[in-house]
């Protein structure tokens, strides 16, 4: 691959990429906290709005609701939606709800002894969110939000079918421009592992930062060495005539 297909296509592309995850995560944050708070609410009104939102977008491809975004939306209401944003729009949407999910599921988790102490201190049911649930449960919610993550970074690829320049696209317009398809999708198989791997690392300091918040330490296993030789000294202590650990 020749330096101006990296320079033209396969850079741009990653930015671009980067920024629909950025931009659809922020708006999947919003939409998760909003919609999974509601989920908790004590109006069973509130929490079926919030149940009804969940199933729809669960239930639903984004793919699907991306076109729908882009190619339905004009007619009916006389506007035109930018392909990234419809992207942005379909992806924030669906993954929101799923997000949403695991902040019920977290802020559920929270003891009942926690929420009672907030009642006994004459706190409003936000102060009792807002310095009780959230501060123990947000740690909870970060590994699958970072799951959620990855599988969202995966699934912005979903706007090179519009026509959005991003790194699925880029090596498409490669393999066309020059024949070749080994090189350039294992390029981007790399590119896609590079940017979650970051997203990762950043993920799990934000996780330790979290839990030292609130006074836990971060779960630590034993590294791979270590693992290999525990591994190890189990297998000599299985041999007959081997030593026990």
């Amino acid at each position: 691959m020749t330096t101006g297909l990296w320079e033209n296509w396969v850079l741009p592309g990653i930015w671009v990429t980067i920024q629909l995850t950025v931009y659809s995560a922020a708006l999947a944050t919003v939409v998760a906290f909003g919609i999974g708070m509601a989920r908790t609410h004590r109006s069973k009104f509130v929490r079926f709005l919030a149940g009804f939102y969940t199933e729809i977008f669960r239930g639903t491809s984004a793919l699907v609701l991306m076109f729908w975004l882009f190619f339905v939306v004009p007619p009916l209401f006389g506007w035109q939606f930018v392909p990234m944003w419809a992207a942005v729009l379909a992806l924030g949407l669906s993954y929101g709800a799923y997000g949403a999910e695991v902040v019920r599921g977290a802020l559920n988790s929270v003891t009942p002894a926690q929420r009672e102490a907030g009642v006994a201190l004459s706190f409003t049911p936000w102060q009792r969110m807002r310095l009780i649930l959230l501060p123990q449960a947000v740690p909870e919610m970060i590994p699958p939000f970072n799951n959620l993550l990855i599988e969202l970074l995966k699934g912005t690829a979903i706007v090179s079918l519009l026509g959005v320049g991003d790194v699925s696209f880029a090596a498409y317009l490669v393999r066309l421009a020059t024949q070749e398809s080994a090189q350039i999708y294992t390029i981007s198989l790399l590119i896609y592992f590079v940017i979650a791997f970051v997203l990762t690392r950043g993920m799990r300091a934000l996780e330790a930062k979290a839990k030292a918040g609130i006074g836990q330490k971060p779960e630590k296993g034993p590294g791979l060495m270590a693992r290999l030789g525990l591994r190890q000294q189990t297998e000599l202590s299985d041999k007959p005539g081997g030593a026990g650990i």
